[in-house]
């Protein structure tokens, strides 16, 4: 028999700790763990969407925001095993939603060129212009 994960749940502003959203995080954006301070981060943040199956987050999203019209959407990011199974599609819905109910008139979205069909065809969103400078240089 096999055992089928249970459907995630997924809260608007939903309780996180520092240290489950940075494994999330660091597993979806390969990278090390560290002491990132996502509650201050979170604080300024229009929102963020949790996706938890069996209390474990395995899914996250950031929604920062100009205080008006136009909300960004940051770290979308989904556990290795619980991907291909829809829950990155629901944490931008649900982040499109609470978009439009605090008044914002624009939802933008920056990823890499292997995101493009899930953001373009799942999601809905369309290609435009943008300007880039990498600080790191």
């Amino acid at each position: 028999m096999v055992h089928q994960k249970p459907a995630p749940e997924y809260v608007w502003r939903g309780g996180v700790e520092n240290m489950e959203v940075e494994r999330l995080h660091a597993e979806a954006f390969d990278h090390s763990i560290s002491n990132h301070d996502w509650n201050a981060q979170l604080e300024r943040s229009l929102g963020w969407v949790t996706a938890r199956s069996d209390n474990l987050l395995v899914g996250f999203v950031n929604v920062a925001w100009d205080g008006g019209a136009h909300a960004f959407i940051l770290d979308t990011m989904v556990s290795i095993n619980q991907r291909r199974r829809g829950i990155a599609k629901k944490l931008i819905d649900q982040v499109r939603a609470k978009a439009c109910e605090a008044g914002c008139e624009w939802l933008h979205v920056d990823f890499e060129d292997h995101l493009a069909e899930f953001y373009w065809e799942a999601c809905g969103f369309r290609a435009t212009k943008a300007g880039l400078i990498d600080l790191t240089r």
